[in-house]
Order: structure tokens, then sequence, then C-alpha cells
């Protein structure tokens, strides 16, 4: 059974959420503040985390940077913060997705599915893909480095595996886009500027002129292997 840990300090954000996810087969936790949000995150083990922004103590920002340095459970924003600041710099610290308060309850529930899938194992691919000193093993979703693996967001391995899948071929920032966090985001081109950013920082040899995520300005993206 799929675990969600909700983080928000509104009680009847905290109760309409747990209401709708147990009558839809989820085990659910419940944290008012990011200091338990923490806490239950390490003893619970969620599969993804729903978290609002503005928290009481720690906030939602250094409750993502502290869930990254150890996991990489899917998280969405859920907050009344709708700034493009707001979302780059939740997408920054390492959240795979944003939703606007208020929301729609099928939306979010359909963006928890999504963030589920993405970060579900596959169990029938055997191939991996060779690139400079990585191996990326597309049957385990996962990417090492002599040996050492090297942690990737869901988010940021779909988009790793939406290219690798594609070598070489232009994958278009609407493709990306529609295919990583849903229709309405097309638009969002910031999302991926944030990610493949990430992305080159840990994968290439140099960041700054990447060899194997390459931009194509105004188009999308391509893989070189």
């Amino acid at each position: 059974m799929t675990r969600v840990l909700v983080v928000d300090d509104e009680p009847q954000i905290r109760r309409a959420l747990a209401t709708n996810l147990k009558a839809r087969g989820y085990d659910v936790d419940l944290a008012p503040t990011g200091e338990e949000a923490l806490r239950l995150a390490a003893e619970r083990h969620p599969d993804v985390v729903v978290l609002d922004l503005g928290l009481p103590g720690i906030d939602g920002i250094e409750v993502v940077e502290g869930i990254r340095g150890w996991s990489a459970v899917p998280i969405i924003i859920l907050s009344v913060r709708e700034s493009e600041a707001d979302k780059v710099a939740a997408l920054d610290a390492g959240a795979d997705d944003f939703v606007t308060k208020p929301f729609g309850m099928d939306e979010l529930l359909a963006r928890l599915r999504a963030a589920v899938r993405r970060s579900a194992p596959a169990s029938d691919e055997r191939s991996s893909v060779a690139m400079g000193e990585h191996t990326i093993d597309l049957a385990a979703k996962r990417i090492t480095r002599g040996g050492e693996e090297v942690r990737l967001t869901p988010t940021e391995w779909h988009l790793v595996e939406l290219l690798v899948r594609n070598p070489g071929k232009l994958v278009s920032q609407r493709q990306l886009l529609q295919e990583v966090w849903g229709p309405e985001y097309e638009r969002e081109a910031n999302y991926l500027r944030v990610y493949f950013a990430r992305i080159r920082r840990k994968l290439e040899a140099d960041p700054s002129q990447p060899r194997h995520f390459l931009t194509e300005p105004g188009m999308g993206y391509r893989f070189e292997p």
C-alpha cells in the first residue's frame, strides 16, 4: 500500500487530504510542522510527500533539503505561493512538482499517482547505456559512476530516461513538460532549465559545457552518449 506523508500547518487541509487519500486506499501520516515532517519521513519512509511551504519552525524548502540529503522520495509542493521565484526555489531544492492552493482534489491525486509511477522500479527491462564514466541502468532506474550510485530524484530520472531512450534525437520542451508534469505545464520552460542544470551538475564532467545533455535553444533537449 502506498504511504503518503502530508505536511501542512492547516488542520482542515490535513483532515481533507487524509480523508480523501484513505478513501482511495492510501496509508497516510500527518505532520503540522517541518520538524515533525523530517522525523516521520525518517521513521515511516513514505512513498510520496505532499508538503506546504509556509510552516511554523523550519519552512518547506528546508524540509525538502533535509529529505533530499538521504532520500529520493517524490515531493509535491502544495502552497498558496504562486510566484515563479517560489516555484523555482522549491524545484531547485529538490521538489518534484508544485500545486498552488486552492487546489482541485482530483488534480492533486492525479499528480500524486504520476509521481508514484515515476518512482516505481521497472521489472521487464534489461538495457543499460554507457555515458562516459557513467552507466545508466534503465531497468533498475539508477546511474552509477565507478560502482557508486549517483542519486537522482524521480523527476530528474524521468527527464534523463526520456532523453536516453531517444539518443541523438531532439525531444521538444513541450513533450518533456507534458510527459513529466502534464499538459497544463507545457509553457513552464523554467522547470526544464532548473532541472537540467541540476542533472548536468550530477552527470556532466563540466556542467558549463555539457557533452551529453544538450540544449537546443527555444526547441528542446538532446542526449548524446
